[in-house]
């Protein structure tokens, strides 16, 4: 039987909610949609940008959820248990804040224009080889997403993992506030929603905003060769924070790398980790993984969990879904491999994905195939970074480019002849020019912004070549 996660009066307590109906003495978890509610959780009927949950208030409770957090103005008749509040996306941030007041947990949050998630689930494969880690699901770095990760964690914990994310200025203070983390990493500054700044440095700006919510006596961690390194470090400072501690190649960072070997499905690292030489093998590709394990490891230190154990663990980590998740395809004559990094995309990661794919091995007269959709949210300057993508097809030995998006029109335009496979305004309309061109022997790598949706693609190669398999990420939640 799975153990209560809070009791009713807890939560109550919490938020000052009026009991309606035969509510249970606890919950086994919390829940925001009544899809994957499961048997004994409390389901909290927040509103979003498209739906408002309490219109699927019934089904959720049809699914046997113990109970609904609902709005007063919402409340629907006696019999069902409700707990009734003013307002339910505050009362999931008030139970939030309870479980953050009541965890003697080690807690480290993540941001960063590129690697958050990555960088969030090699910490949680890190720290649970030394005791129980919870880790935030999926990409939950929001407003909401955050607070209802926090408010999941069992108060048996002994690390806590939290990305927070930002679009716009202001946004990551009250969520770094509600975790209060004692170490905070930022794993890079990039030019990435453009769209809602006037310069990079106003993005480091924003992201900087993660050390104001640090625990006294709380670590920074900040990429030493990032160009905003000295920015984020000033910012750190003028936070009152006293622990600052870089990674990366940099002579002068605390947690360094000395040398690393990228192999098309794994890495190895030597490194100096706060003073500790240490060797390691990282279980998925890519060298931006390697870079960010140095701060994952430094964090690992910082908390007091077992540095070796972490190190090992980390060859445990692979891909998330549509975040370098590799699939073969069993076509006539041999196979092909697909590379699904379709989840998003901004300038640095979609180089570190043509990197990746330059490290692939090709059979004799097989290609790179990149297949690549729009950059979102780039401002004025999109245009120019789609087109200064060529250099990173050139450098990575890119065989054909396919392209879908009018931003990517302007890439299109500067490729050579030989490496043009085909471009379309949208990705529907670009599916089928990849689906047939595919070969055995190939690699391939599909990769644009979420709102370029360039997922479908992959699907429809594995409809395709139905006898494809993909293999499951290892993923460790708490």
């Amino acid at each position: 039987m799975t153990a209560p996660l809070w009791t009713v009066d807890a939560i109550a307590a919490a938020t000052g909610a009026e009991r309606v109906g035969p509510l249970p003495q606890a919950v086994t978890g919390i829940s925001i949609d009544s899809r994957t509610v499961k048997a004994g959780e409390a389901f909290f009927a927040i509103k979003g940008d498209a739906h408002d949950g309490h219109d699927f208030v019934a089904a959720a409770l049809r699914q046997d959820a113990a109970l609904a957090v609902v709005a007063r103005n919402r409340r629907d008749g006696d019999d069902a248990p409700l707990m009734v509040v003013d307002d339910v996306l505050e009362a999931l941030r008030q139970v939030a804040g309870a479980a953050r007041r009541r965890s003697a947990a080690k807690i480290v949050a993540v941001t960063g224009s590129v690697g958050k998630t990555s960088t969030k689930e090699a910490l949680a494969l890190a720290l649970a080889s030394s005791g129980a880690a919870h880790v935030s699901p999926a990409s939950f770095n929001n407003h909401w997403g955050v607070p209802l990760s926090l408010a999941r964690m069992a108060q048996a914990a002994r690390y806590g993992v939290f990305e927070i994310g930002m679009n716009h200025a202001g946004e990551i203070t009250p969520l770094v506030r509600m975790v209060r983390p004692h170490v905070a990493i930022i794993t890079a500054v990039e030019p990435v929603h453009l769209e809602f700044f006037a310069s990079v440095a106003e993005i480091a700006d924003a992201k900087a905003e993660i050390f104001l919510g640090l625990e006294p006596g709380g670590a920074a961690v900040i990429n030493r060769d990032n160009p905003h390194f000295a920015r984020l470090r000033r910012l750190a400072e003028e936070a009152s924070v006293h622990n600052i501690v870089s990674f990366g190649e940099h002579a002068g960072a605390e947690a360094r790398l000395l040398k690393c070997a990228l192999h098309p499905d794994c890495s190895t690292v030597e490194a100096e980790i706060l003073g500790q030489p240490i060797t390691y093998k990282i279980g998925a590709p890519g060298r931006h993984l390697v870079m960010n394990s140095l701060a994952v490891l430094a964090a690992t230190s910082l908390v007091g969990a077992d540095l070796a154990r972490a190190a090992i663990a980390l060859a445990q980590q692979a891909p998330a879904a549509g975040r370098g998740t590799r699939i073969t395809l069993e076509l006539p004559g041999g196979q092909a491999l697909v590379i699904d990094e379709s989840y998003n995309a901004n300038p640095t990661s979609m180089r570190a994905a043509l990197a990746l794919l330059g490290q692939a091995p090709l059979e004799p007269a097989s290609r790179r195939i990149a297949v690549i959709g729009d950059m979102l949210e780039l401002g004025p300057t999109g245009a120019d970074l789609h087109r200064g993508l060529i250099e990173a097809i050139r450098h990575n030995g890119i065989d054909l480019v396919y392209c879908a998006g009018p931003l990517m029109a302007a890439l299109w335009d500067v490729l050579p002849s030989a490496r043009r496979g085909g471009y379309a305004k949208t990705a529907v309309e670009l599916e089928p020019q990849v689906v047939a061109a595919v070969r055995a022997g190939d690699v391939i790598m599909v990769k644009a912004s979420a709102g370029s949706r360039m997922g479908p693609i992959v699907k429809a190669l594995v409809r395709r070549h139905s006898f494809a398999t993909a293999p499951e990420p290892v993923r460790v939640q708490g």
